[in-house]
This record gives structure tokens, sequence and C-alpha cells, in this order.
């Protein structure tokens, strides 16, 4: 009896770990057409200190990656690998908008992105807006961001780092991974494309 239950526990957790890898499988391998999630709706400012809305994204595909300029190493890291990445794709990369969004609104004003993202090259739209905005679109990408308190008054963001790949209608096609360098970037963005 007992042989019985370890086997039957087996034969569930494998059947679990086969069922895990086809969803993932499955998600991994949408192409344009199928139904995916749908477009957020949003409303922020970008770095020029204009309103921009999901709309003005139609027609592109879009990296979104949400960050905060005084990150010390994640985010520039992350968008650096983004501008090497679409550099790589040559006409293609054109066809993407690299969309950067501050989880720190409260010191990442317009201007402040227009420098910091200047490094990254003329490509990079920053958004930043009020708090609630940006928690809105931030939940609707499972995005988690909290203050975390520094010595001397200051604080960083703990933040999920994540890219978020868009078809030009603005739906969600999948998260690419940020460890994998702008090669490999390059090659899984293409094959979305």
């Amino acid at each position: 009896m007992k042989q019985l239950s370890t086997l039957l526990l087996i034969a569930a957790l494998a059947l679990s770990v086969v069922a895990a890898w086809l969803l993932w499988r499955t998600a991994d391998q949408m192409v344009p057409g199928q139904t995916r999630a749908p477009a957020v709706s949003f409303a922020l400012t970008d770095q020029d200190g204009h309103t921009r809305t999901d709309k003005d994204f139609r027609g592109r595909w879009v990296l979104l990656y949400f960050g905060y300029s005084y990150c010390p190493d994640v985010c520039p890291t992350t968008l650096a690998v983004m501008a090497d990445a679409l550099g790589q794709m040559g006409e293609q990369g054109g066809k993407i908008v690299p969309v950067f969004v501050s989880v720190d609104p409260e010191r990442d004003t317009p201007a402040v992105l227009k420098t910091y993202l200047a490094a990254f090259g003329p490509r990079f739209v920053g958004l930043t807006g009020k708090p609630d905005a940006i928690a809105r679109l931030a939940r609707a990408y499972g995005v988690y961001y909290r203050k975390h308190p520094l010595a001397g008054g200051n604080y960083s963001v703990d933040h999920t780092s994540a890219i978020y790949l868009l078809d030009p209608e603005g739906r969600f096609v999948k998260s690419l991974d940020v460890q994998a360098g702008p090669k490999a970037l390059a090659a899984d963005l293409k094959k979305a494309l």
C-alpha cells in the first residue's frame, strides 16, 4: 500500500511538471494573430513633459521596463542591454520603441528622465506621473515595487526587473530575460517580430 501511494505521488508530480512545461512552452510560442492579453490603457508624462497614452504607441512594438533613475545597477544595466540589442537588430530594431516607466515619480521628473535616458540613446521614451497612475500600470503587469529606506534619509526602490514585449496593438506578448545579454535579446526579438 505504501508503494502504491509513493508511485501515485510520483506520477502526480510528473504530470504537474509536464503540465507546467506545456503551459510555459505554449505561452512562449505565441505568434501574431493569436489571442493575447488585452492592451493596458494609461496616461503618463514623457521626458519632454508631454502626456503620452498607450494609444501613442499603437503600430509599433514596445519593450516596456519599470525602474528608476537612481537605481545603482540593475536599471542602467538592463537599459544598456536593451539599447545594444536594438542596435544589433538594424532596421528591425527601428520597429521597437523602448519605454522606461519610473517607479519613483517623486525624484524622476521629466527633466531627470530626459538626462538619464540620453545615456541610452534617443529612441528611449521615459514615462513618469502621479503615483496612483504608475501603480495601476505596474499592477497590470504584475510589477512589484517598494521604497527601501537608506541611511541619511535617502531611499532606494526594490522592484521587479523584467522586460515586457508588447505587440503593435499594445497587447502583452511575453516577458524577456534581462540576464540574457544583448545578442540573445536581439535574437529573441527578431523571432517575436
